[in-house]
């Protein structure tokens, strides 16, 4: 708990104004339920380079995406899929996750395409979606929290971590 607590006092202190933190912390929520695994953290900091947004806030909300995360949610996403897209979930829960692995490479490869594959366009439609609701949550709360803190602090105090590329 003490770690979340830290990243949060490190968010609460950037230099900037609400809306760009908040937009940034938004954004990186949306790329944390990105569908394609292993590029999180490059993909954020390249987007945060490309539209100047703090580097520090949009990795904090990349990184809800986290071993102890990933799982629920890119099953959460795919089970959203499934109903949006009228495909049954039953063969999801079905799959044999344990016995995947055994085998060549190539043989676990082949396992694995065929388990998922009718899968793949509800995992890519629902995590998609559920990182622009989550992305969008993560804004307004963000956006609203740091607006209240601030008011009530005024503008001037604290120590400032600045993120973004001037």
């Amino acid at each position: 708990m003490s770690r979340i607590r830290q990243r949060l006092q490190v968010l609460l202190r950037v230099d900037e104004p609400p809306h760009r933190t908040a937009l940034a912390f938004g954004v990186g929520v949306w790329v944390a339920f990105f569908p394609i695994f292993g590029i999180h953290t490059g993909m954020a900091l390249a987007i945060a380079f490309l539209f100047r947004l703090n580097r520090v806030a949009i990795l904090l909300g990349t990184w809800v995406n986290n071993p102890w995360t990933i799982a629920p949610m890119y099953t959460a996403g795919t089970l959203v899929g499934c109903a949006l897209l009228g495909v049954s979930p039953a063969g999801f829960a079905d799959i044999d996750w344990k016995g995947m692995g055994q085998g060549s490479y190539g043989e676990t490869m082949v396992r694995f395409i065929d388990a998922v594959r009718p899968f793949l366009w509800p995992y890519c439609i629902g995590n998609t979606l559920l990182g622009f609701v989550g992305g969008g949550i993560a804004y307004v709360s963000l956006r609203s929290f740091l607006e209240r803190r601030r008011g009530k602090a005024g503008v001037g105090g604290g120590t400032a971590v600045s993120g973004s590329v001037e």
